[in-house]
């Protein structure tokens, strides 16, 4: 049961579980603010669900230079 629960929601598991760690790291090292620990669960939650359906990367670098290169074109 719990092979087959990891084999399918493992990532997702994985990057909430990375989350968490960090949320705790901040909580004993600074002030606890339980909105910024659920803001980190839900990002390692995310990119762990992203990284499972194989959506390609998280953040399209190569569009993002393309359109900047664009905009910011000193001679046009």
């Amino acid at each position: 049961m719990w092979r087959e629960f990891w084999a399918i929601y493992g990532k997702r598991v994985a990057g909430a579980a990375s989350g968490l760690f960090f949320g705790f790291l901040y909580l004993f090292v600074g002030f606890w603010d339980m909105l910024f620990v659920g803001l980190l669960v839900s990002i390692g939650y995310w990119i762990g669900k992203q990284k499972e359906l194989n959506n390609g990367p998280i953040f399209p670098w190569q569009r993002l230079w393309y359109a900047l290169l664009e905009r910011f074109r000193p001679f046009r």
